[in-house]
Order: C-alpha cells, then structure tokens, then sequence
C-alpha cells in the first residue's frame, strides 16, 4: 500500500528516505512485504506521504480481510 501511494504521488524511495530519515533498505523491505513496520515508521512514512486518516484506515480495513481469507 505505502509503495503504491509513493509511486502515485511521484516521490522516490530516496525522495522519501530524505523526508523520514529512514534508510531505502527499510523502505524497500516494507515496501515488499518482507517486513511489518513499527507504528513509528509507519506515521513517518504515512506524514511523508501525506495519507489522510481516511486513507489509511481504509488500508488497514482492507489489511485485516486480507488476513482473515488466509
């Protein structure tokens, strides 16, 4: 989800790297689904991005029925 609203606002990982101080690894791994991130690195990529609360509990509702199919 982070990773499409990146790539629609037009923002680089880099770009983004610079705007929360986190490393492009990281981004990248979240990005990927290899890692969950902590609730604090989710809100700096979520400020960076600027998601409205709407957007993202909508993402989070979706999360969760993705979760409970498997």
């Amino acid at each position: 989800m982070l990773k499409e609203y990146r790539e629609r606002k037009g923002i680089s990982q880099e770009k983004l790297e610079a705007l929360t101080n986190l490393d492009r690894k990281t981004i990248f791994r979240i990005e990927n689904d290899v890692n969950m991130p902590l609730l604090d690195t989710f809100a700096k990529m979520a400020i960076a991005l600027n998601l409205s609360d709407a957007e993202i509990v909508k993402e989070v509702k979706k999360s969760i029925k993705q979760e409970k199919r498997r």
